[in-house]
């Protein structure tokens, strides 16, 4: 695997599709040696479960467990700082870390307990925490999901789990974007390994979960993120922390010329919305069997629209997708492969959100 690469899975066997992956991408022959500590990064920004769309799915850290120690590597370590305010112990408990450890033998790490050392970059100065720093290979487990300030949060934003405190607090005060890049100029993680099973539409906290069943892997955290941003509806020129993690070498933004490798289709039905704002976008679609990938693109796309105000004018022409659509036509949008025979159509098995994007507003343009 190079660094201009990103593998993709599709599923909802969770652990199963984490060991595919890790399998498909030869993390062993990544780490340094067998004596290297490793150090895994989930996002329990809060105490809440990851169907919340906050946190990252246990079954992930597991899976990513069970493929280390297959191959001799135990030297492992699961190390987060919740969010100012929140308390991480509490959080690895309702998050299902408490269990993991138990099972696998890893200790779990409360990086807002930890020394600091002061590191700098670029005229700021930050107190990174030492255990992160000590670490011989970082994995970051971020997931993909919106946040209130920043549009997407994913492996570059995550290492705010890393710092202290009042660290965190700090990075408020210089408007987030610029600090999260230099951190991981100071801090890069080694390999990332993203959560797209369960994702909010909005929030950092959780609350507009998208089922979007999904596991992907990089080397590169900026073109991780640029993919995370991708996979929302954003380019990754729309996120300032993403191009100035880019600008300043932690890695490439250019998601047209990364090599996007889709290890499966996803087959798994798309589950009724949780969330009342999915709900409310949901009422912009007709779908009959469709999968959560392509489902889950569908609703990201609506979502932007609906911030742009743009999505008042699909009304009364719901876009269809889903399998049930296969040996039908008619006018109107459609989405993926399967609807095909309706025009226009974006296609794909899954389209991307982008290019869903692209396609509903030059049809809201006609109408």
């Amino acid at each position: 695997m190079n660094e201009n690469q990103i593998y993709v899975i599709y599923g909802d066997h969770i652990k199963e599709m984490t060991a595919s992956l890790l399998e498909a991408v030869d993390l062993k022959g990544r780490i340094p040696s067998h004596d290297s500590l490793i150090g895994l990064k989930p996002n329990l920004v809060v105490a809440k479960p990851s169907s919340t769309g906050a946190t990252t799915t246990p079954e992930i850290v597991e899976g990513v467990i069970e493929y280390l120690q297959k191959y001799g590597y135990h030297n492992l370590l699961i190390l987060e700082g919740s969010w100012v305010g929140d308390d991480t112990g509490r959080a690895f408990k309702v998050c299902g870390y408490d269990l993991i450890s138990k099972k696998y033998g890893v200790p779990l790490f409360d990086t807002k307990k930890d020394s600091v050392s002061v590191q700098s970059y670029g005229g700021i100065s930050m107190e990174i925490c030492n255990k992160a720093l000590e670490t011989d290979f970082l994995i970051d487990l971020p997931v993909l999901k919106g946040h209130c300030q920043t549009y997407v949060t994913g492996a570059l934003k995550n290492m705010k789990g890393c710092i202290s405190d009042r660290e965190k607090r700090h990075f408020h005060t210089l408007g987030l974007h610029r600090p999260i890049a230099y951190l991981n100029k100071l801090l890069r993680p080694d390999f990332v390994v993203a959560d797209g099973i369960c994702g909010d539409l909005d929030f950092e906290e959780g609350g507009n979960p998208v089922r979007m069943n999904r596991i992907f892997a990089g080397s590169d955290p900026v073109l991780t993120d640029s993919y995370i941003a991708s996979c929302m509806g954003y380019r990754p020129a729309d996120i300032e922390y993403i191009r100035i993690a880019a600008d300043i070498g932690v890695g490439s933004c250019d998601i047209d010329r990364a090599d996007i490798i889709e290890l499966n289709r996803d087959t798994t039905l798309a589950s009724p919305a949780s969330s009342r704002r999915v709900q409310s976008l949901a009422k912009y679609t007709e779908a009959k069997d469709a999968c959560s990938a392509c489902y889950a693109n569908l609703i990201q796309a609506l979502a932007r629209m609906e911030d742009c105000g743009e999505l008042r004018a699909l009304k009364g022409h719901p876009v269809k997708i889903g399998q049930k659509y296969q040996n039908s036509s008619g006018s109107g949008p459609g989405v993926g492969r399967c609807a095909s025979g309706f025009k226009p159509c974006c296609m794909g098995c899954p389209p991307k959100t982008e290019e869903i994007l692209k396609m509903l507003r030059a049809y809201r343009l006609r109408k």
